[in-house]
């Protein structure tokens, strides 16, 4: 890249001690693929959305490129007025629907902790506005931030205490509205679009992003999990009622606030029928790690429409060192949705995406084989929420480089038209 170029790239952010924000005035922007510099053009580059979130990582030092030579630099303070301040790195979490290209680039070697479950990107500030590196994969007004107003939330959940009542299930719900800020929980109160309904104390799987249960030592899990075993009465009462007079509704099984869903197939397959009996409107969907096929199937014969099933690779090896599986392995998982797909259910994979590893070209081959042998309806790319320096120390070695998210993107769309790419659940009925 000409230095010209590299002057046109915005300018590195950084952060005082008290989480203060600025912009460097000389050191552009720069990310990471996996654990080093990657190039960034403007292309790679979007605004950030307006209700992005901003982070600094403490006692990390960013890295910056400097555009007059093209080197990269750990800039670990920097002198104001005669002040000097001590930088530490910034990082954006986007909006839903956008794929970040790269993370933030930071020297983590003075961190002794696990950072938070975010997706952590790379971010500058350029013209007036911060810009961010990735893409927009979907745009969906119902996962739009500005539709989930507290003000209109807290009200609503007055209201629909009053027209239903309450039990142990809805009061769950309403801790994950407003103390999680959970957008689907919101939506049940709000009476619309997709509603959550978690079922599951349980997991037979130990992921290292795991949302709502993390080891001693680890960082505070981001979601309190389920304590307690709903009943059927309250799941049919809670979704018969969002089925029949929400628009575009959506009841989805497995939720960041529980375990794996399939502990519960029993209880998930009860339920369902019960719906049906009384209400054939609106998509029943299961979220879950597809780790035990047959229980797939009973979950599937009880009127389930749609199923997304999580992975972050489709290489074996790499799937087993974040999920961890206990007591059941991947080709459970790839018989799960062909399993699916096969019986009828429209059919998702939950991708948890990551620049530098998802983007390898042995990667890509793995994942379009899938895709080929089983049939997937839609893929998500989700970007996968933990700390970038974990991950990295827990994925087999892989040296080969990423051929970046936009083009990975573009490959998939063109070798498999038949599969639809997006960021959020699809209602089928």
């Amino acid at each position: 890249m000409e230095n010209e170029d590299l002057r046109n790239l915005p300018y590195m952010l950084y952060a005082d001690k008290e989480g203060q924000i600025y912009d460097h005035p000389y050191f552009r922007m720069a990310g990471f693929l996996r654990s080093s510099p990657s190039p960034l053009k403007t292309e790679d580059l979007i605004p950030l959305p307006e209700f992005s979130k901003l982070f600094f990582i403490p006692d990390c030092p960013p890295i910056g490129l400097d555009p007059s030579t093209g080197a990269y630099k750990t800039v670990s303070e920097i002198e104001v007025d005669g002040v000097v301040t001590k930088c530490l790195a910034v990082a954006a979490f986007p909006e839903p629907g956008l794929v970040r290209s790269h993370l933030p680039a930071v020297d983590y070697s003075p961190k002794s902790y696990t950072l938070p479950m975010w997706a952590y990107t790379a971010v500058g500030f350029m013209d007036g506005s911060y810009w961010a590196a990735g893409f927009r994969i979907e745009y969906n007004h119902k996962w739009d931030p500005k539709n989930y107003d507290d003000r209109e939330l807290v009200p609503a959940i007055e209201k629909y205490r009053k027209e239903y009542g309450s039990g142990p299930l809805v009061e769950h719900l309403i801790n994950c509205a407003t103390v999680n800020h959970c957008f689907a929980a919101k939506n049940l109160f709000l009476k619309r679009w997709e509603a959550p309904l978690p079922v599951s104390q349980a997991c037979n799987a130990a992921c290292l992003g795991c949302l709502s249960f993390q080891s001693e030592g680890s960082c505070e899990a981001s979601q309190d999990r389920i304590c307690f075993r709903p009943s059927t009465r309250e799941i049919v009462s809670l979704s018969v009622t969002h089925l029949n007079q929400a628009p575009e509704p959506i009841m989805s099984f497995g939720q960041g606030c529980e375990g794996e869903p399939l502990t519960e197939y029993r209880l998930i397959a009860e339920s369902i029928r019960e719906i049906r009996k009384r209400t054939g409107k609106g998509t029943i969907n299961l979220n879950t790690n597809g780790s035990l096929p047959e229980r797939v199937r009973e979950v599937a014969n009880s009127g389930l429409d749609s199923i997304r099933i999580s992975m972050n690779s489709a290489r074996p090896e790499f799937y087993r060192a974040y999920y961890r599986p206990k007591n059941y392995d991947f080709e459970d998982v790839v018989e799960s949705i062909a399993l699916s797909k096969e019986m009828g259910l429209y059919t998702m994979i939950n991708y948890l995406v990551f620049p530098g590893i998802t983007d390898q070209e042995k990667e890509i081959e793995a994942l379009m084989g899938l895709i080929q042998k089983t049939g997937v309806n839609f893929i998500h790319l989700k970007n996968l929420d933990i700390d970038p320096q974990l991950y990295l120390e827990k994925m087999p070695t892989d040296p080969s480089p990423g051929i970046g998210m936009r083009r990975m993107t573009a490959m998939l769309k063109a070798e498999l038209p038949d599969t639809k790419l997006g960021y959020f659940n699809q209602p089928v009925r």
